[in-house]
C-alpha cells in the first residue's frame, strides 16, 4: 500500500488533567486545587496517561498506512478535508458526534482510548487492533454503517448539522419563548428548550427526556411507557419540548413528535436575546436565536459514514 496516498487524521479531545492545567497553569497548582477538595487527583492522572499511550499507539499504527495529521477537537468548525481522507476519533462517545458532523462522507473510525473507563457504545475498536483494520478502511473494503444527520437552515442561510442532537433554546436554560410550527399547527411556546434528536442521538439527551418521563409516569401510577425506537441509519428525527409551559399566551399542544424525511420542524424566536441554537453539545459553534430568527430543521441529505 502507498502511504502517499493517503491522509488519516487522528482527532483527540482533552483529558481531565489537560484542562485543568490550562485552569490553574501547572499541574501542582491542579492537584491542590483537586486534594483540597477531596477528590483523587491519582485518578486524573492514570487517565491521561492512558490516554497518551493509547495516542502514541494510535498515531504509531497510522503512520505505517498513511500520512498523519493530529487535530485537536477545537480546530474542527474549521477543519478541511479531503474526500479521499479518512477520520480517527480517540475519545469517548460525544467525540464520534463532534467529528461527524462536520465531516462530508469521510469514513469515521472510533477508538476507545480507555475501555476501563469509557463504554464506548460508538467506540467499537482499540488501537492495538488498528493495524489490521486500517488497510481494509483504507481500500474502502471495511463495511461502514450509514447515519442519519438533522439540519437546521436559518432564514439568513445559516446552515448547522447534528449528529446528535440539536438544541434550541436559552445559552443558560433560562426560559425560551418562541412560536413551533409542525404539521401545518402553530403554537406560541415558553419552555427549557427544544431537543431535535436523530437515531444515534436517541441514547443522549433524548433519552434523559424520556427517563424522567417515565419515571413520573410510574410515580402517578400511569404504568409503562413505550420508548420511541429510531436507528442509526433510520430517515427520521424526533423532537420533544422540555419543560412547556402553560399559560395564557402559551400552549403545551406541540410538545413531542417525529420528522420523516420529506417534513420540517419551523421555530420563530421571540427573545430579545440570548437565543441559540447549537449541536451536539457545541456551544462554541452555534447559531443566534434573536427576535426574529426562523429555524427551519430537517433530516440532511448528507450522512454520516461510521466504520464498523
Amino acid at each position: 500500500m502507498d502511504r502517499g496516498m493517503h491522509k488519516l487524521l487522528i482527532v483527540t479531545q482533552p483529558t481531565r488533567l489537560e484542562e485543568l492545567r490550562r485552569q490553574f497553569n501547572t499541574t501542582a497548582q491542579a492537584k491542590f486545587y483537586v486534594e483540597c477538595l477531596g477528590a483523587d487527583f491519582d485518578d486524573y492522572i492514570r487517565e491521561d496517561e492512558a490516554y497518551r499511550r493509547s495516542l502514541e499507539q494510535t498515531r504509531a499504527a497510522a503512520e505505517r498506512f498513511a500520512r498523519v495529521q493530529t487535530v485537536p477537537r477545537g480546530y474542527l468548525p474549521n477543519l478541511i478535508l479531503g474526500e479521499r481522507d479518512t477520520v480517527i476519533a480517540l475519545g469517548r462517545d460525544g467525540l464520534v458526534a463532534n467529528v461527524m458532523k462536520y465531516l462530508h462522507g469521510q469514513p469515521l473510525i472510533g477508538v476507545n482510548p480507555d475501555p476501563a473507563r469509557w463504554d464506548g457504545r460508538l467506540l467499537p475498536f482499540r488501537p492495538g487492533e488498528l493495524e489490521r483494520l486500517l488497510p481494509e478502511v483504507l481500500a474502502r473494503r471495511r463495511p461502514e454503517e450509514a447515519v442519519t444527520m438533522a439540519r437546521a437552515e436559518t432564514r439568513d442561510g445559516q446552515v448547522l448539522y447534528a449528529a446528535n442532537d440539536f438544541f434550541l433554546g436559552i445559552r443558560d436554560h433560562r426560559s425560551a419563548r418562541y412560536e413551533i410550527e409542525y404539521r401545518g399547527r402553530r403554537e406560541k411556546q415558553c419552555s427549557s428548550g427544544v431537543i431535535v434528536s436523530t437515531g444515534l442521538g436517541m441514547t443522549g439527551w433524548h433519552a434523559s427526556v424520556m427517563a424522567q418521563l417515565e419515571a413520573m409516569a410510574k410515580a402517578q401510577g400511569l404504568g409503562a411507557l413505550r420508548q420511541p425506537a429510531l436507528r442509526r441509519s433510520d430517515r427520521r428525527l424526533r423532537f420533544c419540548v422540555r419543560e412547556p409551559y402553560p399559560s395564557r399566551t402559551t400552549g403545551t399542544g406541540i410538545v413531542c413528535g417525529e420528522l420523516g424525511p420529506e417534513e420540517e420542524l419551523v421555530l420563530r424566536s421571540d427573545m430579545a436575546r440570548d437565543g441559540i441554537l447549537f449541536s451536539d453539545g457545541i456551544q462554541e459553534d452555534a447559531i443566534a436565536f434573536a427576535s426574529g430568527m426562523e429555524v427551519r430543521i430537517s433530516v440532511a441529505k448528507r450522512q454520516g459514514r461510521l466504520v464498523v
